[in-house]
């Protein structure tokens, strides 16, 4: 009998696949002819907001970089989701 697979399982391979193809898309931007796997769109907020209520203080940010190696970790743990 075939288990059923787990939603959370395929989404933190697919976190766990966009932090480490982003930590290899920064160790490969030093290296030439593979410069182009950090090429990439970065979104969000560019300076945090700040909500002061006076007892109370709260900072929102966020800002998401999407890379080649990114987008290739997404695959991986997507292939590696489908295989397990």
């Amino acid at each position: 009998m075939k288990e059923k697979k787990n939603g959370w399982t395929l989404f933190l391979l697919i976190l766990a696949g966009i932090v480490l193809g982003g930590f290899a898309g920064s160790l490969a931007a030093g290296v030439s002819g593979l410069d182009w796997l950090n090429y990439g769109q970065s979104f969000g907020l560019e300076e945090p907001m700040v909500l002061t209520l006076g007892f109370l203080v709260l900072t929102f940010g966020l800002t998401i970089k999407i890379t080649i190696a990114g987008i290739f970790g997404i695959v991986l743990a997507i292939l590696i989701y489908r295989w397990i």
